[in-house]
């Protein structure tokens, strides 16, 4: 069993917990659906941790709130000397550095885990209060995924081991899944009958439909069915004229969604039809958005659409081109250049399209490991760099091509180059626990892509199988021999049915970790604690406290990671997420 899977064990059976419904293909754009009714929740939703937004400061807080000391203490410690390196230092220490080598040191603590901001960014112009980042895998990224990584703070990348068509319909799922205002709701004619709503209910699970005299939006509001207006009428036949409520609560088309969303609560409606000067619908406001922003405080949305982010993976071959043009015209936030080996001229030109023809959607490009790497993406025009190679726990490229590098020194080297120009660093691979995550965001990263660590949830793709008396899902990585023969030896810069193929990674399982809403909130909860634990409040100023020397390091021998690790009992029985 992974250290993943030994720490946060099986939390399917927890509590009273449910999985959220999930969403199916048949829900219409814009409209609520299967998919957009409140997932059923535990009593822990509602204490998730919200990540406070903190102003900037002119001094860093950790200098601010020293403790004063008196003289004869601030002699002895000048004296005695620093414990620990600075992380500068570390490296030249340790060359080939990762996470498992060394800890950070404690330092003094002013506040409590509630205050410590997450907040942090994906590329130049995205923000999240999480700094969590699914990867593109096909075992592991897809709508449902997506939509519980943006209500927890973060963003899920959707694969692209599928059809273009494929990949754009699980993007409109997550865009649907919460809107603002609804611009495209369902709409229904006067000619509807009552079977019509019941099948529009029974199909795609809602059933408050504006009428309008065109059948479609645009059309002059006649009233609204709602399943109060036709659950005890026993003619299917009727039309829906007859059974429609006509006295209905408005918002004039102009109003912003905070006063629309002031009148749909003081009118204790579940809907709210926008209208203009003549009567006509423009749009809709639905009461389960309001429920999502109480449920999430933490959700990552666009400002203008109150969508939710997604981003989506695309390689470099011909056809990626159609892939980017169909993203965008769905709205993507961000996409992802998804090569093992992202310095190539091919991954160059990708990056130069998007940002020529779609201005609006920011690039990450990768995988990068080394500075010169780096260098030749950011001068292609990339908003963000995603580093790693080799290092995920299904990945063997490090093994078959003897290329790559250790992580926790890829982080730093890039993060350190990439901070002159700007651009924020992912990092990628080698996560296996939570002190991994606060490693990764140490060594200068601003946010953290997890694959296996997300796997095995109840929001992944897979069915559910048992081995061993344990519930587990399929995980395989994109270099493995199944998923290339799926499609994604496209990148590893393979496309010939001809071409031996070079598998660099390989398939597994792994073990049912219950809930994205009850995981994430725990790996966030971690970060928080954990930068507590070093006197640091933000993600930002750890950051710079990295610069200044503030924070410390110590390397870890062999002996010291045994003794950091659970030892001498036996039958341990954990809390929370442990077994």
């Amino acid at each position: 069993m992974s250290s993943v899977e030994s720490h946060f064990g099986d939390v399917a059976n927890q509590g009273s917990y449910k999985a959220p419904p999930v969403m199916t293909l048949g829900e219409t754009p814009g409209s609520p659906g299967k998919g957009d009714a409140a997932p059923q929740q535990s009593p822990s939703f509602g204490q998730v941790p919200f990540s406070p937004e903190h102003k900037s400061r002119k001094a860093p807080a950790y200098l601010t709130n020293r403790p004063p000391q008196k003289t004869e203490i601030e002699q002895a410690l000048l004296e005695h000397g620093q414990d620990g390196f600075s992380l500068a230092e570390l490296l030249k220490e340790t060359p080939g550095l990762t996470y498992d080598d060394f800890l950070l040191l404690p330092g003094h603590i002013y506040f409590n885990p509630s205050d410590v901001s997450t907040s942090c960014r994906l590329t130049r112009n995205i923000r999240l209060k999480c700094p969590f980042v699914s990867s593109p895998m096909d075992t592991v990224s897809e709508s449902s995924l997506a939509v519980a990584m943006a209500l927890q703070g973060g963003i899920g990348i959707l694969h692209y081991n599928c059809t273009i068509e494929e990949q754009v319909e699980m993007l409109r799922r997550v865009k649907r899944y919460k809107n603002g205002f609804i611009t495209e709701p369902l709409t229904m004619g006067p000619d509807a009958t009552v079977k019509d709503i019941r099948t529009v209910k029974a199909t795609k699970g809602f059933s408050g439909i504006p009428i309008t005299d065109t059948g479609k939006i645009g059309g002059k509001l006649l009233g609204l069915v709602c399943t109060r207006d036709f659950d005890f009428v026993g003619d299917d036949d009727l039309p829906v004229t007859d059974v429609m409520t006509r006295d209905i609560v408005v918002a004039k088309e102009g109003c912003t969604l905070t006063q629309a969303n002031e009148l749909m609560k003081s009118s204790k409606k579940g809907k709210l039809p926008i209208v203009n000067e003549k009567g006509q619908l423009v749009a809709l406001i639905s009461r389960t958005d309001l429920l999502k922003n109480r449920d999430y405080p933490n959700c990552s949305v666009d400002k203008t659409s109150k969508q939710l982010l997604c981003g989506a993976s695309v390689g470099t071959r011909e056809s990626d081109y159609k892939r980017v043009a169909a993203l965008a015209a769905e709205h993507v936030d961000v996409i992802i250049i998804d090569s093992a080996q992202g310095d190539s001229t091919y991954q160059a030109d990708m990056i130069r399209y998007i940002k020529s023809n779609f201005p609006l959607v920011d690039v990450i490009g990768g995988n990068v490991v080394t500075s010169l790497q780096a260098a030749h993406l950011i001068q292609a025009g990339c908003d963000g760099l995603r580093v790693g190679m080799g290092v995920g726990s299904i990945c063997t490229t490090q093994e078959v091509m003897a290329c790559g590098r250790p992580q926790a020194v890829s982080v730093y080297q890039v993060a350190r180059f990439a901070r002159r120009f700007d651009i924020p660093v992912m990092a990628d691979g080698g996560i296996r626990s939570p002190g991994h995550l606060m490693k990764a965001l140490s060594l200068g990263a601003s946010c953290i892509m997890m694959g296996s660590m997300l796997a095995g949830t109840h929001e992944a793709p897979g069915e559910w199988f048992y081995q061993d008396g344990i519930r587990m899902k399929k995980y395989r990585g994109m270099g493995s021999k199944e998923a290339m023969e799926k499609g994604s030896s496209t990148r590893y810069l393979m496309n010939s049915k001809e071409t031996i193929r070079v598998e660099q990674g390989v398939s597994g399982a792994v073990a049912d970790k219950g809930s994205l809403h009850m995981f994430l909130p725990h790996l966030h909860q971690c970060i928080r604690q954990a930068l507590q634990d070093i006197g640091i409040q933000s993600v930002s100023e750890l950051h710079q406290g990295i610069t200044d020397g503030i924070v410390k390091f110590e390397k870890r021998t062999p002996a010291a990671q045994a003794e950091g690790r659970v030892h001498t009992v036996q039958h341990v029985q954990s809390s929370g997420y442990g077994r």
